[in-house]
C-alpha cells in the first residue's frame, strides 16, 4: 500500500484546526487563524515524525503532554497556569470526541487497505471521508455543550449578595460567572464587579461620577478630603472581557460580603468590589458578576448556620 506523506500531512492539519477550532468556540476565546494554522501544523509534523519513526519517543506520555501544551499555548495564548489547564482539558475532551467518531466513520466505511503505525490509522480512503468526520464530531461537540448548558437552572446562575462598604449595605442579585476569574493583580485577592450606580450611598459621589477621570490619572474633580481618604484604598484591575479588551476598573475592598443562595449561606471578608460604570444588562436581571474564585477558599469566609 502506498501511502503519500503529504496527504497524511493535510488530513492531520485539518483535523487539529477543526479541533482547536471546536475547543475556541467552547471556552469562547477570540480566535486567531494563524494562531490556529500555526497550532495545527505542529501537531501534523508530529505526526508525520512519528509515522516516519524520526521521533523514536512517539508513545511517551510525557512527551504527548508537553506537544498538547504548545498546542494549545500557540492557539489560544493561555495567560495563567489555571487557564491553561482548563484549555487542555477542554482540548482533550474535544480530541476525544473527535477520535470517536473518526472510529466510528472507518468501521462504516470500511476501506480495503489500512493500518496503524506508531499510534496512526493510514489508509487509502479518501480526503472527503477525514472532513465528513471533522464536521461530524464538531456538530456533536458543539451541541452537546449546548445542551449541558442549557440544563443550567436559574438558581445555579444566580445568587443574592449583600456587600458592606463603609459601614453600608448594599443587596442585589449577581450572576455567577464560571469564566471570570478577575482578581486584583498585587494582592490577588478576588473581584465581584459592580454596577455604579448601586453604590451610591456607599461611595462618595465624586468617585463614582468620575471614574473614567480617576482612571486616566485625573483627580482635579475630587475634593481634597475625599482624595486623601480614597487615593490609596481605590485599586486597578485590568479585565478583558464586559465588551471590552484590556481594559481597567477601579475597585474598593469591600468589608464583608454576604452570598447566600438555596443551600447555604457565607460570609466572605477578603474581596475586592470592581467600579463598573455601564449597565450589566438591558433588563437588570442582575447587578453584579460573581466569579467562582469567590466560592473556593481565596476569600476568608465564615458560613452562617
Amino acid at each position: 500500500m502506498t501511502i503519500y506523506i503529504d496527504i497524511v500531512l493535510i488530513e492531520n492539519l485539518i483535523m487539529n484546526y477543526i479541533i482547536l477550532l471546536a475547543t475556541g468556540i467552547i471556552l469562547k476565546e477570540k480566535i486567531k487563524q494563524l494562531r490556529l494554522f500555526l497550532a495545527s501544523l505542529l501537531g501534523a509534523i508530529y505526526s508525520i515524525l512519528s509515522y516516519l519513526s524520526i521521533l523514536k519517543l512517539y508513545g511517551n506520555l510525557i512527551l504527548k503532554i508537553i506537544l498538547s501544551i504548545l498546542i494549545v499555548y500557540i492557539a489560544f495564548n493561555p495567560q495563567t497556569i489555571k487557564k491553561m489547564w482548563k484549555d487542555i482539558l477542554i482540548f482533550y475532551l474535544t480530541s476525544f470526541v473527535f477520535g470517536g467518531v473518526a472510529f466510528a466513520l472507518i468501521y462504516v466505511v470500511k476501506p480495503q487497505e489500512i493500518l496503524m503505525k506508531n499510534g496512526l490509522f493510514l489508509g487509502t480512503y479518501p480526503l472527503k471521508t477525514v472532513l465528513l468526520g471533522a464536521i461530524i464530531a464538531f456538530a456533536i461537540i458543539i451541541m452537546a455543550f449546548a445542551i449541558v448548558k442549557s440544563k443550567i437552572t436559574k438558581k445555579d446562575m444566580f445568587c443574592e449578595i449583600e456587600i458592606e462598604i463603609n459601614k453600608k449595605i448594599v443587596k442585589t442579585i449577581a450572576m455567577i460567572d464560571t469564566g471570570n476569574m478577575l482578581k486584583e493583580p498585587i494582592s490577588n485577592t478576588p473581584v465581584i464587579v459592580v454596577e455604579h450606580t448601586l453604590l451610591y450611598e456607599s461611595i462618595p459621589k465624586e468617585i463614582l461620577n468620575h471614574l473614567d477621570e480617576l482612571l486616566g490619572g485625573d483627580f482635579s474633580n475630587i475634593p481634597e478630603e475625599i482624595r486623601e481618604e480614597y487615593t490609596s484604598k481605590l485599586k486597578l484591575i485590568p479585565f478583558s472581557s464586559l465588551g471590552k479588551q484590556n481594559g481597567m476598573l477601579i475597585g474598593v475592598k469591600a468589608q464583608s460580603v454576604k452570598i447566600k443562595n438555596e443551600e447555604k449561606e457565607e460570609v466572605k471578608e477578603n474581596i475586592i468590589i470592581g467600579i463598573y460604570n455601564k449597565s450589566l444588562t438591558k433588563r437588570g436581571e442582575y447587578r453584579a458578576l460573581i466569579g467562582m474564585d469567590v466560592f473556593w477558599d481565596g476569600a476568608k469566609k465564615h458560613p452562617i448556620s
